[in-house]
């Protein structure tokens, strides 16, 4: 039997993954969580766990850093093609341990369960659309400025603080800050912050 847990930011997502993969007879969903430090802690209880893992999972720990600790156990990566931030990520750490796969979210639940029982025995998994699509991306896609600006909002700086550092305005540094979010598909600042440290970015 396959033990499984679930770390995903969507609740309904995560419902729909378990029904998915709860019906399989060699496998079992004992539970799904919302932050990579939960996803650590069950799983330093039960080294057995095969983990099927949102790249941007929030918490305290970084994926990636999750990812090292769990010290090479399954880990199945789902990523939304059309997430040029977490792409690049997933693959990286996929790159870095031959226990990580990595698949898009819009795959069958057959090829979904598939990839699970690949990553528990130790086959590789990735999809190469993924890939292309990473190396179609390129770089960040965050300009210098706004590279600068994004880190000067990371050491705790306001929108004034950032603009007199850097002799603009304010409102034209709210304007980079408006691009930075559209770009990185964030909601807030510091998960701008926390997207483009994953990435590599800044």
């Amino acid at each position: 039997m396959i033990r499984l847990v679930i770390g995903h930011r969507g609740k309904l997502v995560r419902g729909a993954l378990a029904a998915v993969l709860d019906k399989e007879p060699d496998l079992a969903v004992l539970a799904e969580y919302e932050s990579a430090d939960e996803i650590l802690a069950v799983c330093a209880e039960d080294p057995g766990l095969v983990v099927v893992l949102d790249p941007l999972l929030p918490g305290k720990l970084g994926v990636p850093e999750l990812c090292e600790r769990l010290d090479g156990r399954p880990i199945l990566m789902l990523i939304d093609r059309d997430d040029t931030t977490s792409i690049p990520l997933a693959l990286s750490v996929a790159k870095e341990s031959e226990s990580v796969g990595v698949i898009a979210t819009d795959i069958s639940p057959d090829d979904l369960v598939d990839a699970v029982r690949g990553v528990a025995e130790g086959r590789p998994v990735l999809d190469g659309g993924l890939a292309l699509v990473a190396l179609r991306a390129g770089g960040s896609p965050l300009t210098e400025r706004e590279r600068e600006v994004l880190v000067l909002i990371d050491t705790g700086a306001t929108v004034q603080e950032v603009a007199r550092s850097l002799s603009l305005s304010t409102g034209t540094i709210r304007n980079y800050l408006s691009r930075i979010l559209s770009k990185t598909r964030a909601r807030s600042r510091i998960e701008a912050i926390r997207k483009a440290q994953n990435a590599g970015w800044i």
